[in-house]
């Protein structure tokens, strides 16, 4: 029944995941695949630069709700299903799921975004306060830089961390912060592997910086 569960998780959670709406928001409303403009990718950070904040807030909340409704729904398999294997298994399992789905969307030619925002959603559904230290990461991080890529990174590489300190020292319910930071260290690695392309523009300082003027 565990294998059931899993296969049932991480099956739902992707199909979900596949539906990235930055690709979605641009077909619809303005008849164009965002893939096809300024850095080609289909997240919510390309939205607001082609089409402007109220397009970029309908992607950012369409995102981080599908990662956030995935967990909830691998949660509830879990708990249906395969009590016994814990409903945190089941969490993790569909914020996998739905990561990769958001990637390599099977709906559209398996060319998504970059993670971020569905990221976010899940952490939110499987732990609020793990979201909650992410995000004044993240804040900090492009306060000071006012590059987005870098501080989506830098919540990345927090993640395991917080997750690790968070599980060891204020919620022992589950008894396994090796794990629980093993599937976050997970969930990060996808993140960080799909910013690999920022990465190298930031070590050769060309990333783009919020306020900079576009280049022709």
């Amino acid at each position: 029944m565990t294998i059931l569960a899993a296969a049932l998780c991480a099956g739902c959670a992707y199909l979900l995941g596949s539906l990235n709406f930055a690709i979605i928001v641009s077909h619809l409303f303005f008849h164009k695949d965002i893939r096809q403009f300024g850095s080609g990718n289909a997240g919510m950070t390309n939205i607001l630069r082609t089409f402007g904040k109220p397009a970029a807030a309908a992607v950012l909340t369409g995102d981080v709700l599908k990662g956030t409704c995935s967990v909830l729904l691998g949660k509830l398999i879990f708990a249906c299903l395969a009590p016994q294997a814990g409903i945190l298994i089941g969490a993790y399992l569909a914020a996998t799921g739905a990561i990769l789905g958001h990637l390599f969307p099977v709906y559209f030619g398996f060319k998504g975004g970059k993670g971020v925002s569905v990221a976010t959603g899940a952490i939110l559904a499987i732990e609020p306060m793990i979201a909650g230290g992410l995000l004044v990461t993240f804040l900090v991080v492009i306060f000071c830089s006012r590059i987005v890529s870098l501080a989506s990174i830098t919540a990345a590489v927090s993640y395991p961390i917080y997750t690790f300190l968070y599980f060891r020292f204020f919620d022992q319910e589950y008894g396994h912060p090796w794990l629980n930071t093993l599937f976050a260290a997970v969930l990060a690695a996808l993140v960080i592997y799909m910013h690999r392309a920022n990465i190298q523009r930031l070590r050769n300082g060309t990333e783009y910086r919020f306020g900079d003027k576009k280049k022709n």
